[in-house]
């Protein structure tokens, strides 16, 4: 496909995001996840527990953002908020036993999307698209996490 303007690549990131987003909502709310808590579900995951400030840091969101988010998190069972032993007016955010249970089926849910997506495309295209759609990201003020 050939894109004609720069709106028109706008219109392609805009519609493919939408699209991974409606395909994977089904199978994550099955589960008891959204495809927004999966960032801080995975971050959780690899780390531990983190204050709401990290949090905020790593994941490249507004601070309200991640508070109405974590608060919703903590209602549905997903995440719990204790003491930091370190400084007791910060409170660490963890995984709960749901999470840690579900977490694999939602890695499997965005494995499959992510194939789906990318049926067709050879390794090093793959590679290429991230290297690109990560740039564009850094162009607009928001380096994807972790690259």
């Amino acid at each position: 496909m050939y894109v004609k303007t720069n709106i028109d690549l706008l219109k392609i990131i805009g519609h493919a995001a939408r699209a991974a987003v409606r395909t994977s909502d089904a199978p994550l709310r099955e589960l008891g996840f959204t495809m927004s808590q999966l960032p801080v579900l995975i971050h959780l995951s690899e780390s531990g527990q983190n204050s709401q400030a990290e949090l905020v840091a790593v994941l490249g969101v507004e601070q309200p953002s991640v508070s109405q988010l974590l608060n919703r998190m903590e209602r549905d069972g997903l995440i719990d908020r204790v003491p930091d032993p370190a400084d007791g007016r910060v409170r660490l955010v963890r995984l709960t036993s749901l999470a840690r249970l579900q977490l694999p089926k939602g890695r499997f849910v965005l494995d499959d999307v992510a194939k789906q997506a990318s049926k067709g495309l050879g390794e090093d295209e793959k590679r290429q698209l991230v290297s690109l759609l990560s740039r564009v990201s850094y162009n607009l003020g928001s380096p994807f996490p972790g690259s």
